[in-house]
């Protein structure tokens, strides 16, 4: 399964605002709690356990980058997707944690 770090989707997701590449799909499958707590701004909430009867609400197509709180959780779903025919699923590696700590520090850690 390919990887991003929080640099490199921040970057990606700098170039959306500019025009010059296309949204990925930001997937987060952490808690309501932990999404009330720190989000990236146009994430989907689907906990993680929601997944096996939600993935549906994906498109196959889109580029899937897969969100949690250390990158673990995200990882498993991501394999997850894979086997249900995902070809673009990207996990965010270090999830929320690193998002607060390299690409965004005004966003909350818990």
């Amino acid at each position: 399964m390919k990887q991003i770090n929080a640099v490199q989707l921040k970057e990606w997701l700098d170039e959306v605002k500019a025009g010059k590449r296309a949204p990925p799909v930001l997937l987060d499958v952490r808690e309501p709690w932990e999404f009330d707590a720190a989000r990236i701004p146009g994430a989907k909430l689907v906990p993680m356990r929601a997944i096996p009867a939600r993935y549906m609400e994906l498109q196959r197509d889109a580029e899937v980058v897969v969100i949690c709180h250390h990158g673990a959780r995200s990882y498993q779903v991501g394999l997850f997707l894979e086997h249900q025919g995902f070809d673009n699923v990207i996990n965010l590696y270090g999830g929320m944690a690193a998002w607060s700590r390299d690409a965004d520090p005004n966003t909350p850690t818990y």
